[in-house]
């Protein structure tokens, strides 16, 4: 079913690429202000930048996926919505981890690459305005260890679907256990762990998905913004990068085996990366249809900070469509907006 419902797909996208369905991700204008090995920080174009910045917002996507999830289309962005509303956005872009990647280790990505990027932004923000850190699935999880890390940097903290607790990971934790999943034996036969076999697993969490979607834009084939917004998310869907080896190895490891985040024994360096540590202004946002962060993983963060000021919103959809939707555009995205602004740090 898998492979016939991958034909239909592939089929249907050369279909509208004949009709000229093109997608135009990524394209809010942003600067490259600062590049490390394959990473880049990207900074979006203010809407009035002769204005002073409502906040100052460093975004955080998935190692594993392209960042511009959250800047898919004209329109239908996120970063577009925040920078029009004249905030300071920012994006980490991970950058596609080559074979010499192997050995970056899950260390390197959040105190070494991730901690420079912070630091560029928060030089350019001045001394008196902080950095709120917004974090989308695996990027969340990044951004709250950061967070942990570095809480008295952290302006405000934002964690879009986000797993903390990888005991409820749902099918993905049960793949991941050590009798299930040898990860050092794929470590050290692959290096950096190859996007279709991740793909290929994400795939088969719902078997029926490819054969769903194909049968949906079969319908809706006249609906030009469906077929725009459809086009846009399969171009990202079928965008993603190797994960470096040795960062796989611990995550794998020390999250989803031993799950140390949700118990407080993580540490990076050496310094202990506790959740409790995190004291400032958190807002954790759940997908009540996601198969991927089950809302049991991603619900718990807001009783393990310290901040007096916390809050979970659950949003309709799932893991994607929560987040990017026309829906999540018309009610999500202005309420993010302000609240941003609201935990703004000043002075």
């Amino acid at each position: 079913m898998i492979e016939r419902a991958t034909e239909l797909l592939a089929k249907a996208r050369a279909a509208l690429s004949l009709l000229g369905k093109r997608a135009p991700v990524g394209s809010t204008p942003a600067d490259v202000v600062y590049s490390s090995n394959k990473m880049r920080l990207l900074r979006y174009r203010r809407a009035d930048p002769s204005r002073p910045a409502r906040a100052t917002v460093l975004c955080v996507p998935s190692l594993i996926n392209r960042h511009y999830v959250l800047d898919l289309l004209p329109g239908r962005s996120l970063v577009e919505h925040l920078a029009a509303d004249n905030l300071d956005v920012w994006m980490i872009d991970w950058g596609r981890p080559r074979a010499e990647d192997r050995y970056v280790s899950f260390d390197d990505v959040l105190d070494g690459q991730m901690r420079r990027a912070f630091e560029h932004v928060e030089l350019a923000a001045g001394p008196r305005a902080g950095v709120s850190l917004l974090g989308y699935c695996m990027g969340g999880t990044l951004a709250a260890i950061f967070a942990s890390l570095y809480p008295q940097r952290i302006s405000a903290l934002v964690c879009l679907t986000t797993p903390v607790d990888f005991s409820q990971g749902g099918v993905l934790s049960q793949w991941s256990q050590r009798e299930n999943l040898d990860v050092d034996r794929i470590v050290d036969s692959l290096g950096n762990v190859p996007w279709p076999l991740m793909q290929a697993s994400f795939h088969m969490l719902v078997p029926t998905s490819l054969a769903q979607k194909a049968l949906l834009l079969y319908d809706r084939l006249g609906d030009d913004e469906f077929t725009d917004g459809f086009v846009a998310l399969e171009t990202w869907g079928n965008d993603n990068v190797d994960f470096p080896g040795e960062a796989y190895r611990r995550y794998i490891r020390e999250l989803y085996q031993e799950n140390r985040l949700l118990h407080g024994t993580l540490a990076v360096r050496g310094r202990p990366a506790r959740l409790d540590a995190i004291r400032a202004p958190l807002l954790n946002v759940i997908a009540e249809g996601d198969h991927i962060v089950p809302p049991p993983s991603a619900r718990c963060l807001e009783q393990l900070v310290s901040s007096d000021k916390r809050q979970t919103w659950e949003l309709r959809g799932g893991h994607i469509g929560a987040i990017v939707s026309r829906r999540a555009k018309a009610a999500f995205w202005p309420r993010l907006s302000q609240w941003l602004v609201d935990n703004q740090r000043r002075g």
